[in-house]
């Protein structure tokens, strides 16, 4: 067997330690924590949409068709430690006729290990749309779901219509992956 100098040894345990390190992040926000988490991390459950505190707002509305506005929505959790992973599903409905708002197609979303009180947020973009014009849905209600449950939460949506690219089902709107609340 050949000895290695010395140098060559550190120098591989150092990378050894450095490649253990998750790269993770950390936020807190008023003592409340949510993390990215590495994979490394398990323990945690998905969270459940009846454990999770939802308030829709305040917007930064369209004034007028063809603005754009934003609606922030922050999650609060009111049990145990959970994880949020991926986008949020969102619908907008009219009454009885509805249409999911896209994903934004950005970066891969990070996986956020919430505290028990824990906050995390998401937004919706949009862009108003023209009441009447055949391409824009009459949206009345929000629906928000988290990834892989069918059960969501109703709020009423009050930021006009909604503009769609070629029609009230393929909105001009998307809404971004979870993030830790104050990012």
């Amino acid at each position: 067997m050949r000895a290695l100098p010395i140098a060559v040894v550190a120098a591989a345990a150092a990378l050894t330690l450095t490649a253990c390190d998750s790269g993770g992040s950390n936020s807190t926000e008023g003592g409340k924590k949510a993390s990215t988490a590495s994979s490394a991390a398990a323990a945690s459950t998905d969270c459940k949409i009846d454990q999770i505190g939802i308030q829709v707002g305040p917007a930064n509305a369209a004034p007028t068709a063809g603005d754009t506005g934003n609606v922030p929505v922050t999650l609060t959790n009111k049990g145990a430690e959970c994880t949020l992973q991926g986008f949020p599903a969102v619908k907008v409905q009219d009454g009885g006729t509805g249409t999911d708002v896209p994903e934004e197609k950005s970066a891969t979303p990070p996986k956020l290990t919430l505290a028990a009180s824990g906050t995390a947020s998401f937004t919706i973009t949009y862009v108003r749309g023209t009441a009447g014009d055949g391409k824009s849905l009459a949206a009345t209600t929000l629906k928000i779901g988290l990834p892989g449950a069918a059960t969501t939460q109703s709020f009423k949506w009050s930021y006009g219509p909604l503009a769609g690219k070629t029609g009230p089902n393929d909105p001009n709107a998307s809404v971004s992956s979870f993030q830790p609340a104050g990012d």
